[in-house]
């Protein structure tokens, strides 16, 4: 038939010459270089229209000849293990049956294919009719994807409107979460769905703001008794004062506290049960960290998820510090997210409880990293600047090991104080600090103040001549908010936070509180130097920042320094550097 005339779509396929010689002289011509034969054999057994009767003479062939098969045979060999044998004739299975274990037997290199095989048998094949122009499949994974597609839609477009009341949130997110359960397959976007949510009630309202509406609230409860006399004011006010309600005041506050509970409930119900869905429910919100909350400015309460999780497996601990310190450390990133990424790692190695003293391999790590970054800088070639849209991940390393440092050094010298000692000054930190990047002069204050302190007493470093030096020379000001022609001094000039500062949520607090290392005042008189201990540290408050961290503002999805610009997409970062750090 001329081309003209052919019906292309609806011709059947065109034959090929069936292959029919022997198998054992086929291989034996295939190592002499002569193919022909060998690649007609491998095309036939893929053949869906293949008989019975001529699969199994070829099988009988392979049995007699399965010393030929070695590894240089393996895509031979991987063509008839992909052959559609189950669910043929029973003569068909038994020829099979008896080749896999003459295979297996005299070329144990094919074990482990022979077992992926047979396992990939352990469920039912699908079956797809095609009835009325429509394919019909009782496939139920096929009718899971089918479901997900569909339902994840309708999730998000009924999700209530954050203001709505607790009770109707708390509802809804937790059916959202009992649905994962009977559909995993939409976990990470049910997860990405709740976790957006949060995030959206965590950066509207600022930290400051919840804590003056509790100090508001108490002020007005003890004015309330004191005006109807429950108490004598010449006895204890705190003896008989009724227990605090845990309800949050704040409207917002409240939402997010008890949705916090709903999920961290949910994540305690996996990990006590489910050691497999454990690390599943890791990676997943893992990828819900890097896509919401890393790129989240200064969001308060919904990282502790992760922080939560982490507290149930020290290998998910060890995991997030893997995962942060990769970021760090890859120039790949955004330079804002390795420094923030390093706000993480300092933050989880000094608060988390469940993270042991062990953190001594992080600690190397950051360490060994900031000496090789200072040697790519200190070459003596030119003059190194302290500048931080140059080195801003640098700075932030330091800082992250400053911070941890304060917290942890109790750890490290209580065990053996001359061992500790010797691992502290063996971290070189005096190069740190007195190189030229100088990076006692970006972190915040109060962290180059009690991190002096302590290396000071210990006689580990000495920084005060450092410090004594920055604050002589112009420091970066930005304009008064008062308008007119002041200026004050920028404290913060990396725009760090540390995300694990204090919780302040009270009902899911009751589950980070016997995880989380609060802060201890020094004992010492003689830690503080001079006058700063009174404007640094202040008295009832557990972090020693005394609101030098940017708080007032979460900014959802962006960081400060990429105001204005495009959303990057931080699961392929867009950035390429030439530096090497």
């Amino acid at each position: 038939m001329d081309a003209d005339g052919r019906d292309f779509l609806n011709s059947p396929p065109a034959k090929t010459v069936r292959f029919g010689g022997c198998v054992a002289e086929t291989l034996e011509k295939a190592r002499h270089g002569d193919t022909n034969d060998y690649e007609l054999l491998k095309h036939q057994l893929v053949d869906p229209e293949i008989k019975d009767a001529q699969l199994i003479s070829w099988l009988q062939e392979f049995r007699s000849c399965v010393t030929q098969l070695t590894k240089d045979h393996e895509q031979l060999v991987y063509t008839i293990l992909r052959v559609p044998w189950a669910d043929r004739c029973q003569a068909v299975v038994d020829e099979y049956l008896a080749f896999l274990g003459n295979l297996v037997s005299a070329q144990t290199v094919f074990l482990c294919a022979c077992l992926k095989m047979a396992v990939s048998l352990f469920t039912p094949k699908r079956v797809t009719i095609h009835e009325g122009g429509v394919d019909i499949s009782d496939s139920d994974d096929e009718d899971e994807g089918e479901t997900s597609r569909f339902l994840v839609p309708i999730l998000q477009d009924n999700f209530p409107f954050v203001q709505k009341s607790s009770r109707t949130l708390e509802c809804y997110v937790h059916n959202l979460l009992r649905v994962t359960v009977y559909l995993p397959s939409i976990r990470r976007d049910v997860l990405e769905l709740v976790v957006g949510k949060l995030l959206k009630l965590d950066v509207s309202t600022s930290r400051a703001e919840m804590e003056d509406a509790e100090e508001h609230a108490q002020k007005e409860e003890v004015q309330e008794q004191l005006e109807e006399g429950l108490f004598d004011m010449d006895e204890d006010m705190s003896a008989d004062r009724p227990a605090r309600t845990s309800v949050m005041v704040h409207p917002v506050a409240e939402r997010l506290d008890v949705l916090m509970v709903v999920l961290m409930a949910y994540i305690k119900d996996v990990c006590l049960l489910h050691v497999e869905r454990t690390k599943e429910l890791f990676k997943d919100l893992l990828s819900v960290f890097e896509k919401l909350i890393l790129p989240t400015h200064a969001s308060s309460h919904v990282q502790y998820i992760l922080f939560y999780l982490c507290s149930f497996r020290l290998a998910l601990a060890e995991a997030f510090l893997d995962y942060l310190w990769k970021i760090l450390q890859n120039p790949s990133w955004p330079a804002v997210l390795r420094q923030t990424a390093a706000g993480y790692l300092g933050s989880f190695l000094a608060r988390a409880k469940f993270v042991p003293v062990t953190l001594r391999a992080c600690l190397d790590l950051l360490l060994s990293w900031i000496h090789r970054y200072i040697d790519s800088q200190d070459n003596g070639s030119r003059q190194v600047c302290c500048d931080i849209s140059l080195h801003g991940p640098f700075y932030a390393a330091c800082q992250a090991v400053f911070y941890t440092l304060i917290f942890r050094h109790r750890a490290i010298l209580e065990a053996n104080m001359k061992k500790g000692l010797e691992y502290l000054q063996g971290l070189n930190l005096e190069r740190v600090v007195m190189c030229q990047l100088n990076p006692l002069k970006v972190c915040l204050p109060s962290v180059t103040t009690m991190f002096a302190a302590f290396t000071r007493k210990y006689q580990v470093v000495f920084c005060y001549t450092i410090i004594e030096r920055n604050n002589r020379q112009v420091l970066p000001v930005v304009r008064s908010s008062a308008g007119g022609d002041g200026v004050s001094t920028n404290i913060n000039p990396l725009d760090s936070f540390f995300p694990f500062d204090p919780y302040l949520l009270k009902r899911s607090g009751q589950l980070i509180e016997p995880l989380y290392q609060v802060w201890e005042e020094p004992s010492d008189t003689d830690v503080l130097p001079n006058k700063l201990d009174q404007q640094v540290v202040k008295e009832d408050e557990d972090d020693f920042l005394g609101g030098e961290t940017p708080h007032t503002e979460g900014i959802l999805g962006v960081t400060p320094s990429s105001f204005g610009s495009n959303i990057c997409s931080v699961g392929s970062p867009p950035f390429s550097h030439q530096q090497q750090f």
